[in-house]
């Protein structure tokens, strides 16, 4: 039987005609110890089990200091990734402006060239058309042509 330290200041051995009685004395000086012996084992283990507990939590601690640096350390890699692939799809698209920019000067070389070259073209008809009306190779029947069916494109 385990005895709290209220109710060992509350036992009352029996008394004999000598003084206590020394078997009911002994006997509880025995529970006594023994009370005592099983609180100091129960003692001795809830102070192992504490440092047990003390050594996980160290380690817990020590997990969520590498887990908090890993996350830093993603995060930052994840904004470093994230301002490089920034930065390439920018230079791309910087890029894809300038070659845009090329093809339309090239296509609006084309287009002044094609029309000079069809400018001279008009010219050289028109001189060569001139020069059979003046050397009168023309047929004299044929109606007056207008220059708007034989260049439709002047027209517009």
């Amino acid at each position: 039987m385990a005895y709290t330290p209220v109710e060992i200041r509350h036992v009352k051995p029996q008394r004999g005609a000598l003084g206590y009685r020394r078997r009911v004395v002994d006997r509880l000086l025995l529970e006594v110890a023994d009370s005592f012996e099983e609180v100091w084992r129960e003692r001795a283990d809830l102070s192992d089990r504490v440092e047990q507990l003390d050594t996980e939590l160290a380690r817990y601690r020590e997990l969520e200091q590498l887990l908090r640096a890993t996350l830093v350390s993603a995060e930052r890699a994840a904004h470093e990734l994230r301002d490089g692939a920034k930065r390439e799809a920018e230079l791309v698209v910087a890029e894809a402006q300038a070659e845009a920019r090329a093809i339309t000067r090239r296509a609006r070389a084309e287009v002044d060239e094609l029309a000079r070259e069809a400018g001279r073209i008009r010219l050289i008809l028109h001189s060569a058309l001139d020069a059979l009306d003046e050397a009168g190779e023309l047929d004299p029947q044929a109606e007056d042509v207008d220059e708007d069916e034989v260049f439709p494109a002047e027209a517009a």
